[in-house]
Formats: structure tokens, sequence, C-alpha cells
């Protein structure tokens, strides 16, 4: 090899070393880079304070996780549990084991307290659920046989509501003084000989082949796959139903004004979540 070709040879292989040299500093830089990310990243996720809150399944849980980023923007990871019933979410809220649930209305709320001596508010409404009468064995409000059996709930509060609702429906007539704590002892005409039978809230849709018609709560109407446009007939959106039994964030007495409840509201109550609500549930859910 001559003195020209060797003088080549080496440029070329200095060449190499460099790009070779380049390239690890690019990839060490770039590893770097992304360890950083990713420690920016879970230095963020630890800032995040737990945010618990209580729900049933549909539609308050399906409502709360699209709460879940706008909740993370607020420094807050919302972790939900979830409830089957009426009656373990307020007791799991008393005790501390929840900062907040979302499931019922006030009423209901203010009868819990009565009954359990326990002081839990409302932070504020969220949404609406028309009640609705829906058809068993019997299809029509105007063909509903004398001595037809009517599921209503069994708690106070949606009992009486459910007596209103067919009261508006022309079945019934109750006591004017009885108001949203109506039961069937209120009942002062009732012309077709209705015999009412009480059930848990969320067992309505199981018994509704079985019974000539069921009043049901708007949530586990959705639970069961029951559309609200089967129903015989529904609460008018601009009652004074509508106002009363929105339904609410619950909080301990002494939260109601803490950050985590304000942020919740905020974004429970934001336009956002009354788009996601007005969009995905077809009028049986209604934002406030």
């Amino acid at each position: 090899m001559n003195k020209k070709s060797k003088k080549l040879a080496s440029i070329l292989l200095l060449g190499a070393l460099s790009t070779s040299l380049l390239a690890g500093c690019s990839d060490n830089k770039d590893q770097q880079n992304q360890q950083q990310s990713d420690q920016k990243q879970g230095e963020e996720q630890k800032q995040l304070e737990k945010l618990t809150v209580g729900a049933s399944p549909a539609p308050h849980k399906e409502i709360l996780d699209a709460c879940t980023d706008l909740l993370a923007e607020k420094g807050y990871e919302l972790v939900v549990v979830e409830f089957s019933d009426y009656i373990q979410p307020n007791k799991s809220l008393d005790s501390g084991d929840l900062d907040a649930n979302f499931f019922q209305h006030k009423p209901y709320l203010d009868n819990f307290n009565a009954e359990n001596n326990t002081e839990l508010v409302s932070a504020g409404a969220v949404h609406y659920e028309p009640m609705g009468i829906f058809g068993g064995k019997t299809t029509s409000l105007e063909e509903i046989p004398d001595g037809a059996t009517v599921a209503i709930p069994n708690d106070n509060t949606n009992g009486g509501r459910a007596l209103l609702l067919l009261q508006d429906a022309g079945l019934i007539t109750l006591d004017p003084e009885a108001g949203f704590t109506a039961t069937a002892l209120d009942i002062v005409d009732n012309p077709k000989n209705l015999q009412f039978t009480d059930q848990d809230a969320a067992y309505l849709p199981r018994v509704l082949s079985e019974v000539d018609l069921a009043v049901i709560n708007g949530n586990y109407a959705i639970q069961a796959g029951v559309s609200l446009d089967q129903a015989l007939k529904t609460e008018d959106s601009q009652s004074e139903a509508a106002q009363t039994y929105a339904n609410i964030i619950a909080v301990r007495k002494d939260d109601v004004d803490s950050d985590k409840t304000k942020a919740l509201v905020e974004v429970l109550q934001s336009d956002t979540i009354k788009k996601f609500i007005t969009d995905n549930y077809a009028g049986a859910v209604l934002p406030m």
C-alpha cells in the first residue's frame, strides 16, 4: 500500500470512529432524556393526592371515570369504589373510608342521617335521573286490570316519589299533605284497586315480569339494560321532583369546604361532564 492509500485509509478509519463515538453519545443522551422524563412522570404521579369516591355502577361510576383526567389536572388521583346497594356507601363515607360518595339524592341522604345519627351533607347536585313506570304483565296504562300488582321501591323517599308518579299518571290519588314522603296509607282514592309490593330499589328490574307495573329508579333501569324509552310514563324534567331528587355529591360535614371536595364538585359540574352525560345517556340521565 502506497503512502497515499495509507493516508486515505487512516482518514476513513478516523471518520468511522468519530461517527461511532457520536452515535454512542447520542444514544446516551437519548437514554438520559428518557430516564429524566420517566423520573419526572413518576414524581408527578407521586404528587397526586388520592380522592376516593363511592358510587353505584351506572351511571355514577361511569360519570366519575370520565372525570379522571380532569381531576389529575387538579392534582388528584381518582379512586372509585363500587357499591351495589344504598346503605354501605353512606356507612363507608361516615367511617372515613371514602372522601365522598355519588349515588343518591338529598331526601334519601336526609332520611339516612335521621335514621343513623350521621352528619353527611350535600356538596352539590350533578344530575337528575327521571323515575319511570315500566310495564310488566301489563303493557299499557289504559289497560291496567282491576287489582293489578305494582312494585315500588321500599325506601321511604323513593317509595313516596313512585306514588307521586303513579298519581301523575292518574292511577291513584294521594293525601295532598303527604308530599314526597307519601306511603300506601296516604292513598285516598284507588279506583283500580292496585296492590302494592315494596321491593329493594335495585331489585325492581328483576321482578318486572312478575308484576303488572314497576316504578324504577333511572340508574337501576340503566344497569338492567332497560331503556327509559320503554317507560309508560316518566317524571317531567322540569318538575319539582327533578329539583328535589337531583343526584348529589355527599361528604362528611367537616369536609364540605375542603380542597378535595371543591375539586370534585367543580369537575362533576363542568361543561365537559355535562356534555358527557348528555351524549351518553339519551335522556335517561340529565345534567343539572
